[in-house]
């Protein structure tokens, strides 16, 4: 048997009871990272226990929109849940990304729990010397 010492939990486990697990109407927020990495902008989800199989990621226009699905184990007709506080349902999280970023290039890695999103900087919004020219720049062609 397990034992909790934790004086939080109650108003936690009262939340998360009343809300029930996330459906594919009302899904729960999944936590992440994100940062630029040189020519990279990068966001990391966390998303313990779901398959690779059951995410979903999905661009249209600039709406990023990654959904994903923890399933219950299962198990053996004689097995009894003494604890159970992994949430399981659906997790969903859309981010509007910016028109700087390369949408039609982006890289999606699972491992160890964590989806990891590379999306590279596109080439028009990364910084460029302009030459400058001396004089007027024109010349006249005579045909």
């Amino acid at each position: 048997m397990l034992m909790r010492t934790d004086p939080f939990r109650g108003p936690d486990r009262l939340t998360q009871q009343l809300m029930g697990p996330g459906t594919w109407s009302r899904p729960s927020a999944m936590p992440m990272d994100a940062y630029r990495e040189g020519d990279e902008y990068v966001m990391a989800f966390d998303l313990p226990g779901v398959t690779e199989d059951a995410i979903d990621i999905d661009v249209e226009r600039n709406m990023l929109t990654v959904k994903a699905e923890r399933r219950p184990v299962t198990k053996a007709d004689d097995v009894q849940t003494e604890l159970s506080e992994r949430p399981l349902g659906v997790f969903s999280r859309q981010l509007v990304l910016a028109d700087s970023l390369d949408t039609e290039h982006i890289k999606a890695d699972y491992d160890a729990g964590v989806l990891t999103l590379r999306i590279p900087i596109a080439e028009r919004a990364k910084p460029r010397k302009i030459a400058v020219g001396v004089g007027s720049g024109r010349k006249e062609v005579s045909g």
